[in-house]
């Protein structure tokens, strides 16, 4: 069986049908020139997938905070946010291309084959264009091969493995929020002064691509200035008490624990290691140290005091703009749309989801169709502004943006329950920035674009 695709200027050629495993619905075939539900009526759909229950909920549920928000500064609903900050002018509060924006919405329960059953019903029986969010790695690459095969476009959300943008890179799968390698890039310079480069590490890493690829990069990153990995042990991402990982930390010649963990892990991993008395702990004549590679306000929120002091890096943080200026503008007005709307400022997650929808939007403009190959062709090698990470970069080699990364950690004396990080360091964009053959992204190539029917 062959079906009609689209090249990436417009041609028709005949291909391989898309694998027998996705049930393709009338919708998907109904004429020859058409592509994945092409809109035909006065809306259009959009798919949010996040994490509403399981460890990463909290995430996920902010994410569909801002999904919301995009949507209504979408259809000229409330003050618009960073549309006006934003630097390409293509959108103007009318809907996506004059048509009505509406959405659908799915729980990905943070388990690969929940996110990709919600993702295929939006898709199937929703008729959604685009589908965007997750908070896990391991749900974004099963979601971004899904939207492959059925022809419409993925705007990743809040995913960090390599693999994402690396061995599992698809066409039609694009994302925003930075890497696994752009995390230990950032962050070791920042280690090496504030706790040398004679130190041995012990690292809890989540089993799945996420924790594998972040544990890479850290390990890679810190032993190239010096520091010794002593152990490394995966912890199932179903974990709620560490303690048992906890206890062999302190009989071994560990001066610093990493854990790879994320969400309500990371506050429980975090939580326990503190109870057993690590940042009390000397060791080799050295203060005992915590880094977690990734986290966020949110994540912050749930350790409480145990983060304070506590090394990491984020994609994005609410207070930018007022420290650093105008480089990153766009915050102020996110952060003040979000938080009259929900009445507190919006996580990393929350601006992730955001941008996303309103990139997927803004390409559809440009590209005068929602033809997901004309959009992914309008999203390639896109050069922006305006949306609160300073310029970024869509690269066109493997669909991954390329912006300066924020270091951070816990403060010492917050001043209100949404003050509990603070920025060190941003990394400017030129130390984060690797090949596309880079060792850590080797494998998979990214193919060609499939509309679909």
């Amino acid at each position: 069986m062959n079906k009609l695709t689209l090249n990436r200027r417009g041609l028709i050629k005949s291909t391989a049908a898309v694998s027998a495993g996705l049930a393709m619905p009338h919708i998907f075939t109904r004429r020859a020139n058409a592509f994945t539900n092409e809109p035909t009526g006065s809306t259009v759909t959009l798919g949010f997938n996040v994490p509403q229950t399981g460890p990463y909920a909290d995430e996920g549920l902010d994410q569909l905070r801002a999904y919301q928000l995009a949507v209504e500064h979408l259809n000229g609903e409330g003050d618009g946010g960073m549309l006006g900050t934003f630097t390409s002018k293509a959108l103007k509060g009318n809907g996506i291309l004059g048509k009505k924006v509406q959405y659908v919405t799915g729980d990905t329960q943070t388990k690969s084959d929940a996110a990709r059953a919600s993702a295929r019903s939006m898709i199937e029986k929703d008729g959604a264009v685009m589908i965007t969010g997750g908070s896990s790695s391991g749900v974004a690459v099963a979601v971004q091969a899904l939207c492959q095969e059925a022809g419409v476009i993925f705007m990743a959300g809040l995913t960090h493995a390599n693999d994402t943008t690396g061995k599992d890179k698809k066409a039609n799968g694009f994302r925003h929020f930075f890497n696994s390698y752009m995390s230990g890039a950032a962050l070791a310079p920042v280690l090496k002064n504030a706790y040398g480069t004679d130190r041995n590490a012990y690292y809890l890493t989540a089993d799945y691509n996420w924790g594998y690829t972040t544990e890479q990069a850290i390990r890679e990153a810190t032993e190239a200035m010096g520091w010794n990995t002593v152990e490394t042990v995966l912890t199932p991402l179903a974990a709620t008490d560490f303690s048992s990982y906890i206890a062999p930390v302190l009989n071994s010649d560990a001066d610093v624990l990493v854990l790879v963990h994320y969400g309500g892990n990371m506050v429980n991993s975090l939580t326990n290691a503190v109870q057993f008395g690590l940042r009390e702990r000397q060791k080799n004549g050295k203060n005992f140290e915590i880094v977690v590679p990734l986290y966020s306000e949110l994540m912050a929120k749930g350790a409480g005091a145990n983060i304070k002091s506590i090394f990491g890096s984020q994609n994005w943080d609410w207070k930018l703009e007022n420290i650093l200026g105008d480089r990153y503008v766009g915050t102020n007005a996110f952060v003040r749309s979000f938080g009259e709307k929900y009445g507190f400022p919006p996580s990393q997650a929350a601006h992730t989801g955001y941008v996303q929808a309103i990139l997927y939007a803004d390409a559809v403009e440009r590209a005068g169709s929602f033809n997901p190959c004309a959009v992914a062709e309008a999203l390639e090698g896109f050069e922006f502004d305006g949306l609160g990470n300073g310029p970024t970069l869509y690269r066109a080699d493997d669909h991954q943006c390329f912006k300066d990364v924020v270091v951070v950690k816990g403060k010492e004396n917050p001043e209100n329950e949404f003050d509990l990080v603070e920025i060190v360091e941003v990394t400017p964009t030129e130390q984060v920035t690797y090949a596309p053959d880079h060792p850590q992204f080797a494998g998979g190539e990214l193919g060609s674009c499939n509309p679909g029917a």
